[in-house]
């Protein structure tokens, strides 16, 4: 069904749903809703992910939500604030207790919806490479979805153009990196590479440097210029970059490290590496 205004009542505040409320946790929906929270599977099979919170809904391109399920006691405050968004979506009220099942935040916000999934292809990102100064993140097995979700927020941050993956590295669309990305998961392409290097290979032959973090650099990140297109290898948290991987980088850089730390959190150093590429290229 569809969420309509209801033109009996004041404003945007009110909704006039034509089917009944969802109230028990075996509905179709709520399992449907269950599934793709906990099974990276049936989102690929469905190309849904779920978002949730007012904030990841209000930035949510319109065209991509497939449906929006809202709790009963935050219907008035989220057609008071999204009323004309809604007005055109397939919309479900949800008893509070089934949506606090529902959901996958310890503080569930009453809104949660089914977006449809994007897919980038390396070509399409490396289109623009001839009118300006590219800066990509390329991910060789990231595990941690919070990570994984920082890094895309960084990414956004920093300006950069897209987001490299291998295929062993987490799913974008875990909830967990969705929440972590805020937003930017809906604005920063993105792809997974069955062949790491042979993607490298594709930025290299555009013109992109690719520098690659590593503990054994002889030199540091903030010894190199990043002002022409350019791309930041970062390796998995606990092992680094496979041999074969690094062995693709035009430059191997080490970030700098006082005391006993052996390393740093690998959304930290993506952070650091982007951020001094914004740098050069703000201050340039």
């Amino acid at each position: 069904m569809r969420c309509v205004p209801d033109p009996l009542m004041t404003g945007m505040a009110a909704s006039r749903m034509e089917e009944i409320m969802i109230t028990s946790l075996h509905n179709k929906s709520v399992k449907e809703v269950s599934a793709l929270i906990g099974k990276k599977r049936e989102r690929d099979r469905q190309g849904l992910f779920v978002i949730e919170g007012a904030k990841m809904f209000g930035e949510a391109p319109v065209e991509r939500i497939s449906r929006v399920y809202i709790a009963q006691g935050v219907e008035k405050e989220m057609y008071a604030r999204y009323g004309e968004k809604l007005s055109g979506l397939s919309c479900e009220i949800v008893a509070d207790e089934v949506f606090d099942r529902m959901s996958d935040t310890v503080t569930p916000q009453g809104i949660l919806c089914l977006v449809r999934q994007r897919h980038y292809n390396i070509e399409e990102m490396l289109q623009n490479t001839d009118k300006k100064q590219m800066l990509f993140i390329i991910l060789e097995d990231i595990q941690d979805p919070g990570n994984l979700g920082t890094i895309f927020r960084t990414a956004e941050a920093a300006g950069a153009d897209g987001v490299i993956m291998s295929s062993r590295t987490a799913d974008i669309y875990n909830p967990k990196t969705i929440r972590s990305t805020m937003g930017a998961v809906y604005r920063v392409p993105f792809l997974y590479a069955e062949s790491l290097p042979s993607a490298i290979r594709m930025l290299q032959g555009k013109g992109i440097a690719v520098y690659a973090a590593h503990l054994d650099a002889k030199s540091f990140y903030d010894a190199h210029e990043y002002r022409r297109s350019t791309a930041f290898l970062i390796g998995n948290e606990a092992n680094g970059l496979r041999e074969e991987t690094a062995a693709c980088a035009d430059t191997l850089l080490a970030i700098p490290m006082e005391g006993k730390a052996e390393s740093l959190n690998a959304a930290v150093a993506s952070s650091i590496l982007m951020y001094e590429a914004y740098r050069q290229r703000r201050n340039g």
